[in-house]
């Protein structure tokens, strides 16, 4: 039998399928789901989690004229397959292949782009006052996790929605996870509204019995109202979503298609904005996944036999950080780590078993996590905040505001700093030299390598002023071996190996490639020095006097932007000295940086080893 997958056309096949076969049509969506992802890579929990639910949005909305926003967009994957990108998925993520988010690039359908939580209520409620005010009729939906509901934003949005009780409908995807498992307030509020069905059954019979009332006044009906409003105010504590003025449908199995498109329907013909409190399965149909979400969340290749994922064991920035901040609270009763929901990705989930009090998970709330970490530096603690460099940048004011102005001592532990790879421009972290080079107080350094990392974090956490430590995702360059800097002393950098004539200053991990370039420039007659700029900020302005005295030329290379970054710090110096002077700065364009294996990106941005090399020799 020929199946509904294979002779799928367009999603309004959608619109005239049977329950029936929108059920089979749910399983093998699935199949193949799980079947393309484990040889590419990708979000697959929050996607096996969301088919009945994305078939139901196309079941019930017209997607021809109506607007759907996914939440972060990680797990639009259903949405694409139904807008006819099935058969791009063997490049799902890959360098020049389709994004793992949604981009208008792609499709008509795609219609805002997202890759980071908690902004799609924002977006749909901008797009459904721009169609009131340009007078025009379609229905406006934003489907959002529970886990992204944490973040402030999405918090601003509902006060706003409820206020001015503009139509559109929010899709309250909850399956109690973000990436980690979620954690606050607002989780323990769904939690009671999950496992109590009180609250529904009251209100059905309020509901049903008041249209059984003829001609009743308007008096009457008012009355009859408050009447259901404190039943509901008596069975469900706090009803948060109506108290502000949005209408409350649910909780709802999201995993039935039928009852899906009930409820969807019901909340279309509802005037104002409208709730739709949904629980899915993270990884449902999969039970690798099922068990094990927060591993399948982000996935790469695996074995969809046993659920193995297929990847070489290396040591990582990322557990080296998590080894020592343990080291550090052993010693140290001041330690303190805080995340936002990326306990696991940032190396600290044994660090929250050792010391459960001493670890704060706050959520996908990076602005509140800064705050939070000032206010604990106050009082004498010296808190780490562990987050990767996109997601740093949700929490800009706060680093200038709350910590640096009061130049308090906070430690930033920056992960997935420079190219993460196939989540592309909304995850590469080329940006944070930049923004925080500029802020007085902030103090900048890499470690060159993974056994590095140890002496660094402990040297910042030993500061009385905020430190930023930048390093990449995964581990080091294959067959290169780089000796620990030991002695770490503010502002120094370190010669690792002397040249004439050209100078490479690189920071972090650019310091192996560097390496790899000097062995290859020596084929060309080149022989140059390579120094680690182990501090971006401050800059060492005597290794940089001595070489601008003695003429050489000089080349700087790092995984951010050129402009705002280490080359452009050092350049602003040299101009004050005076000296003709040949300078090379290599970083990141002044552009966003597409999907695609780390290797491939820093090949095609000209930041690898060959890139290297030819840069110098056309300056020299």
């Amino acid at each position: 039998m020929e199946k509904i997958l294979d002779k799928y056309k367009d999603f309004t096949e959608v619109k005239s399928m049977s329950f029936k076969e929108l059920n089979m049509f749910s399983k093998e969506i699935r199949e193949f789901l799980i079947d393309s992802v484990s040889k590419t890579g990708g979000h697959l929990a929050s996607n096996l989690g969301v088919v009945e639910l994305t078939l139901s949005i196309f079941k019930t909305f017209n997607l021809n004229k109506d607007k759907v926003i996914w939440d972060v967009g990680h797990q639009a994957y259903i949405h694409k397959i139904l807008t006819g990108r099935k058969d791009e998925f063997d490049g799902l993520r890959q360098f020049g292949g389709m994004s793992g988010f949604p981009k208008k690039s792609e499709s008509p359908y795609d219609v805002f782009e997202t890759g980071h939580s908690s902004t799609s209520i924002s977006a749909a409620l901008g797009i459904a006052r721009a169609r009131d005010l340009k007078n025009e009729k379609f229905n406006v939906v934003s489907v959002i996790g529970d886990g992204a509901l944490t973040g402030g934003m999405a918090f601003e949005a509902l006060n706003d929605l409820g206020f001015r009780k503009t139509n559109m409908t929010i899709i309250l995807n909850d399956n109690q996870m973000s990436i980690a498992k979620n954690v606050g307030g607002m989780s323990s509020y769904l939690s009671k509204l999950r496992i109590d069905p009180t609250y529904n059954k009251f209100k059905r019979e309020v509901d049903n019995t008041l249209k059984r009332i003829p001609n009743i006044g308007k008096g009457m009906a008012r009355s009859l109202e408050r009447v259901k409003n404190g039943i509901k105010q008596m069975v469900v504590p706090g009803m948060f979503f109506e108290n502000i003025g949005i209408k409350y449908l649910g909780p709802i199995d999201g995993h039935n298609i039928k009852q899906l498109t009930t409820v969807m329907n019901m909340a279309k013909n509802i005037n104002g904005p409208v709730i739709i409190h949904v629980i899915t399965k993270k990884g449902k149909g999969y039970k690798y996944a099922e068990k094990n979400p927060d591993k399948f969340h982000g996935v790469g290749p695996f074995k969809c036999s046993t659920g193995e994922v297929i990847s070489k064991k290396c040591k990582t920035y990322s557990k080296a950080f998590g080894h020592e901040v343990i080291k550090l609270a052993n010693k140290d009763k001041k330690v303190v780590a805080i995340t936002a929901a990326m306990r696991d990705g940032t190396g600290l989930l044994e660090f929250s078993k050792r010391f459960p009090k001493r670890f704060f998970d706050v959520g996908i709330a990076e602005q509140h996590a800064v705050t939070l970490a000032a206010g604990m530096a106050t009082e004498g603690l010296k808190p780490i905040f562990a987050v990767y460099s996109t997601f740093l940048q949700r929490g800009y004011d706060q680093v200038i505001h709350d910590v640096c102005i009061q130049n308090l001592p906070v430690v930033f532990a920056i992960d997935r700093a420079g190219i993460v790879g196939s989540d592309g421009e909304t995850h590469q972290g080329v940006f944070d030299l930049s923004y925080l080079s500029h802020m007085p107080n902030m103090t900048i350094l890499a470690p060159k390598c993974v056994e590095e990392m140890p002496n660094i974090l402990s040297w910042a956490v030993n500061q009385k002023f905020p430190v930023a430590i930048r390093y990449p995702r995964g581990g080091d360059l294959d067959n290169i071996h780089m000796t620990p800097l030991e002695n770490i002393e503010k502002g120094k950098w370190e010669i690792i190996s002397k040249g004439e004539k050209v100078a490479i200053i690189a920071t972090g991990k650019m310091v192996q490639y560097s390496m790899v370039a000097k062995e290859e420039l020596k084929e060309h007659n080149v022989d140059a020095t390579v120094i680690n700029a182990t501090f971006i900020k401050p800059i060492d302005k005597s290794i940089i006097e001595d070489l601008v005295y003695k003429g050489y030329t000089i080349v700087t290379v790092e995984d951010n932007v050129v402009h705002g970054g280490l080359g452009s710090i050092i350049l602003e110096y040299i101009n004050t000295l005076n000296k003709n002077v040949k300078i090379l700065n290599l970083g990141f364009k002044d552009k966003f940086i597409s999907h695609g294996k780390v290797e491939k990106l820093y090949e095609i941005e000209g930041l690898d080893p060959k890139g290297i090399v030819k840069s110098i020799l056309k300056i020299i």
